[in-house]
């Protein structure tokens, strides 16, 4: 059963590849990031962008074919050793594929990803994500994509990405 159930998931991912999104660029991404924010600025690394009044920055390198969405959450002086051990536990089971990161004397809030395979809906995702471990900070250290368990607080983070993706929907 799992052999023929792994057959067909080889079978389709070729397919699906040639029906595929074309390579993420600058200009796609722009007129992605235009929809969530239609006051989205590229700066000439990258973009600037707020969602639910969170400001957003994106680095994009197209030589490494890498990405970096950063949102600044505080300063890092300061920080508990607890703090450090609750971003640590986050960053493997709740911040998803957003991360936790220290640079530059700063905690932020990051979405890293390969830039030329990422896909709009991954994009839109990981920025949802990276808003909410930002706003999440100190209470649910969570990107929110998932939910656990019950609580108000998680299909708040949900609605977040949910309302993302429509934007982006007919892009």
């Amino acid at each position: 059963m799992l052999r023929a159930f792994l057959f067909v998931l080889a079978m389709a991912g070729p397919a699906a590849a040639q029906q595929s999104e074309p390579p993420m660029d600058l200009p796609r991404m722009g007129e992605i990031l235009a929809a969530l924010d239609p006051e989205a600025e590229f700066n000439g690394r990258g973009f600037e962008l707020t969602l639910s009044d969170v400001p957003v920055l994106i680095i994009v390198d197209p030589v490494a074919d890498r990405m970096r969405a950063m949102v600044p959450i505080r300063s890092a002086d300061g920080m508990t050793p607890e703090e450090m051990e609750r971003v640590m536990q986050a960053n493997f089971d709740t911040a998803l594929d957003a991360r936790y990161a220290l640079a530059r004397g700063r905690l932020w809030a990051t979405y890293i990803h390969p830039l030329s395979p990422l896909k709009k809906d991954q994009l839109i995702s990981g920025l949802g994500q990276t808003v909410n471990v930002a706003l999440t900070y100190g209470t649910l250290y969570s990107g929110g994509a998932m939910s656990f368990g019950g609580g108000d607080s998680q299909d708040i983070q949900r609605q977040l990405i949910e309302d993302l993706l429509e934007r982006g929907q007919d892009i």
